[in-house]
């Protein structure tokens, strides 16, 4: 498959999904996306990018992108992103995210093999490895989801692992960690309101977006004793699914699932500092009692990307990744106010 085959990016108005655009369109890929938008933001695609705007449970309009993208019959690929990603929202409402994680996934794998689509990227998490016994963890610790979150997404690799048996599609799973930080150019960012995300909230609060920031646990057995975490610049993640596409043309029958991670982590309390250092501010930490489920460490081996892809991570720093994503949440503002209605 030549580089003049469509990736359709599912998912693609959205954080981790829009980064994949703008590293696939880099590497010189054509790219089309599909978006609800109900998460997603339509200022985050590119001009130029086909869009449909519509769900991954419209099979119909599935079939339609891959005819008009000259997709299937052995051409294309996707990257499939679309779906739920707020652990504590999946505990209180597990049927919604095992609907738009693992029902929905179901209905985009069944298209692709239908049409003929050859290759699959998915959008996987380290939740599936639940609270690991032992950190750093590998693709081969076992799997032990705690919440809905990281069981619907354990749901959709066997899915996949199955069809790949089946049919000819071969897949990727990647199991990001902590996914943080910014487009460097400014393209494109966390622009989620309300979002969870440790480094994007820090920046908010930075900023006087948010009066403070919640600090869950300062008892664990950590250097501070807050939770360590390993983070993740965002268009290294995106990276990493452009060159494990390329993997998979290069060995159309070969399936992989692989960490995405440093390989080394950071506490919440270190992360505060970064965030004042590059601010010189001060953030208000208000200091809480553990959440129910949350490890000490987590930590990704990350090995065996390292030995199957020629991924470089060019942004495997803190601070570099705190001033992305303050840079981004400085710019979004005005993004959202020239943004088409």
């Amino acid at each position: 498959m030549t580089r003049d085959h469509t990736v359709l990016v599912t998912g693609g108005a959205g954080y981790i999904g829009s980064h994949a655009v703008l590293a696939l369109q880099d590497a010189g890929w054509r790219v089309a996306v599909i978006d609800s938008l109900v998460t997603g933001f339509r200022f985050a695609v590119p001009e130029g990018v086909p869009f449909y705007e519509g769900d991954i449970e419209d099979a119909p309009l599935l079939a339609r992108i891959f005819a008009e993208q000259g997709m299937g019959n052995g051409k294309g690929a996707i990257m499939h992103f679309a779906g739920s990603v707020v652990v504590p929202e999946s505990v209180e409402n597990p049927l919604k995210y095992y609907y738009n994680n693992t029902a929905k996934s179901r209905t985009l794998i069944e298209a692709a093999v239908t049409a003929g689509v050859p290759h699959f990227i998915f959008s996987s998490t380290a939740a599936t490895y639940g609270v690991p016994e032992v950190s750093p963890v590998t693709e081969d610790t076992p799997r032990a989801p705690i919440n809905p979150y990281g069981m619907s997404k354990l749901m959709t690799e066997f899915m996949l692992a199955d069809v790949a048996t089946a049919h000819p599609l071969s897949y990727c799973a990647l199991r990001y960690f902590n996914v943080a930080g910014a487009d460097p150019h400014g393209r494109t960012g966390q622009s989620t309101v309300g979002a969870t995300h440790l480094i994007k909230v820090a920046v908010e609060a930075a900023l006087g977006k948010r009066g403070h920031v919640k600090v869950f646990g300062t008892d664990f057995d950590t250097t501070d004793g807050t939770g360590v975490r390993d983070y993740i610049h965002v268009s290294d993640l995106a990276d990493a699914h452009v060159l494990a596409l390329e993997a998979l043309i290069a060995q159309p029958r070969r399936s992989m699932t692989m960490n995405c991670g440093y390989g080394r982590g950071f506490s919440v309390l270190e992360v505060l500092d970064a965030v004042d250092r590059v601010t010189n501010r001060k953030i208000d930490r208000r200091l809480e009692g553990r959440r129910a489920g949350d490890p000490a460490s987590l930590i990704s081996d990350n090995a065996r990307i390292k030995d199957t892809l020629p991924w470089m991570p060019k942004y495997d720093d803190l601070t570099t990744i705190v001033e992305h994503a303050l840079n981004w949440e400085r710019k979004l503002a005005e993004v959202r106010g020239h943004a088409p209605a």
